[in-house]
């Protein structure tokens, strides 16, 4: 352990690294069919009890990034071949690719790969998310109206630039799927809305600037 948020869990072949400033408890780690994880045990995760490559998928599941690994006799972590980002129902925004966040610190490698966005404005861990939907009440069912310009390829960069007291500046091929799944919105250039004030969710309609939106 390197930090007091920092939990690292070594194995032959593979190490996992759980972060806990990014975690927002969504289970794919525990509820996994295997014995990677298992509440009550100490240490909760061991890497020796599975295969290397059920440790990769169980983090690679993680939608915060706050799950990691390093692979001592295989290849690291590599990028989703699709950008997307998935409107949560009452949620965040979860976003898989090769992401490059602006400001995301280097001791948090998921996020190269995965990242839980806050949509609601009420986070203190902005601009990702902490859970703090559920206390301030956020409601959007996730539908998406647009379709957006379309997609020539599906990966590569994608850039989020969260902006001073605005959206989410994004940049680079992106599928954007509704709450319900469906592929609804596909481009390489939008503003997403994180104030929760939007009345075009999951995009900026200019609101944050009328309710004061600050992100710091």
């Amino acid at each position: 352990m390197t930090d007091k948020s920092l939990y690292d869990y070594p194995g032959d072949e593979i190490d996992v690294r759980w972060d806990k400033r990014l975690c927002i408890h969504i289970g794919e780690c525990v509820d996994a069919d295997n014995p990677l994880f298992e509440v009550g045990r100490d240490p909760w995760c061991v890497p020796n009890e599975v295969s290397k490559a059920e440790v990769r998928a169980v983090c690679e599941r993680c939608p915060s990034g706050a799950l990691s690994y390093t692979d001592k006799t295989g290849t690291p972590e590599q990028p989703a071949a699709e950008n997307s980002a998935q409107v949560v129902y009452n949620g965040p925004l979860y976003v898989t690719g090769e992401l490059e966040i602006e400001g995301a610190p280097e001791d948090m490698p998921g996020l190269r790969y995965r990242a839980a966005l806050c949509r609601c404005g009420a986070s203190k861990n902005k601009p990702f998310c902490d859970n703090s939907h559920i206390e301030a009440g956020f409601q959007d069912y996730g539908a998406v109206g647009q379709t957006g310009p379309g997609l020539e390829a599906t990966g590569g960069p994608l850039k989020i630039r969260p902006m001073p007291d605005g959206p989410l500046k994004v940049e680079g091929n992106l599928a954007l799927r509704a709450a319900s799944g469906r592929l609804a919105w596909q481009g390489a250039k939008t503003a997403l809305c994180r104030c929760g004030a939007s009345k075009n969710k999951p995009f900026c309609d200019g609101s944050h600037r009328e309710v004061g939106f600050k992100s710091d």
